[in-house]
């Protein structure tokens, strides 16, 4: 009995000191109305975004180190490129489609899973706002077309000619051959897609494009796509691409880099396997190209791309940083 007692007793002790630190590892502090896990308080915020795209990611910080929201960093971040007109990939200035009509599409996540998205959108400068707004205000994921447009003005956003003449002539310039060929790194088809995580530890991203220069009226790639172009997982991390969208899309390429981190994988592993299973359903023509970044609840980033060339921002604490991708197919 004394022997039983004492065993008993000595589990209880045991059973006390392996749980007290994991209770006190599992304990939340309140700071401001915030519930903020003690991993959560390790974590820098940061932003990361495709391609040097330095000012929407100097955007993104200031938003973060004034004490914002990771998708209040996003939205603002990737609105700068949106109303870039010099960049011809992504909003106003954006190259049309083979009828001369500029169409865009976004998306955005939070760190709850709610998404939105806009497709096929004209006339509004940012529709990475307008994705905003079908996620917080509508019972809907995705708007298309004439209907995004409509809830857009129904949302106070101004009707806007997204055609500038440099883009303009270059299409008209376009039209004497009419050849479509997505060329391999030049900005025909590059998407500003970004990552970031806030003080709080959480995640949001967004990803906007005005698509592939002279695609067929009404084509969509993988940018507005959630999964695709764009996937968040808070208790994980986030994915977004850029490049031909067909490929992501027939992949669910960021749903399966997020996917592959919560197994175990860090971004860049997740990342070259995401690289990869594109390249297996293309055995017979890499002439594309492909680039994935990522980032994992400890503040860890990945990247890589089919060919080189291809890079990703990244701005934090430790500084503002251009990172060349490393690629599958290396330089000759």
């Amino acid at each position: 009995m004394k022997r039983r007692k004492f065993l008993k007793n000595s589990s209880m002790v045991t059973a006390g000191l392996v749980s007290a630190p994991l209770l006190a590892s599992s304990q939340e502090n309140k700071k401001n109305g915030t519930t903020i896990s003690p991993m959560a308080t390790a974590i820098k915020p940061m932003a990361i975004c495709t391609w040097n795209f330095k000012n929407a990611t100097a955007k993104a910080w200031e938003v973060l180190q004034n004490g914002g929201s990771a998708l209040d960093a996003v939205e603002q971040g990737v609105m700068v490129e949106e109303a870039n007109e010099n960049n011809q990939t992504v909003g106003k200035g954006g190259r049309p489609d083979r009828d001369g009509n500029v169409t865009l599409d976004a998306c955005i996540m939070d760190k709850d899973g709610n998404c939105g998205a806009v497709l096929a959108m004209q006339n509004i400068v940012h529709p990475v706002s307008v994705a905003r707004k079908v996620m917080e205000d509508t019972p809907h994921v995705m708007l298309a077309g004439k209907g995004a447009e409509q809830f857009a003005y129904e949302k106070g956003f101004e009707k806007v000619d997204l055609l500038t003449e440099k883009s303009k002539q270059q299409w008209l310039e376009w039209k004497k051959t009419s050849q479509y060929k997505p060329i391999i790194n030049i900005e025909n088809h590059d998407t500003i897609g970004m990552l970031a995580i806030d003080k709080n530890g959480d995640i949001s991203g967004a990803c906007t494009t005005s698509g592939m220069a002279y695609k067929y009226a009404g084509r969509v790639g993988d940018s507005p796509i959630i999964g695709a172009g764009l996937f968040i997982d808070n208790e994980v991390g986030g994915a977004t691409a850029t490049g031909v969208g067909e490929e992501v899309v027939r992949t669910v390429g960021s749903f399966l880099i997020v996917e592959l981190m919560r197994q175990g994988k860090s971004p860049q592993e997740a990342c070259e396997e995401g690289v990869k299973r594109i390249i297996a359903k293309n055995k017979d023509n890499t002439d594309f190209q492909i680039g994935f970044i990522a980032v994992n609840k400890k503040g860890e980033t990945g990247s890589y791309c089919i060919h080189p060339g291809f890079t990703y921002r990244q701005y934090s604490e430790d500084g503002h940083i251009n990172h060349p991708s490393d690629s599958y197919i290396k330089r000759k």
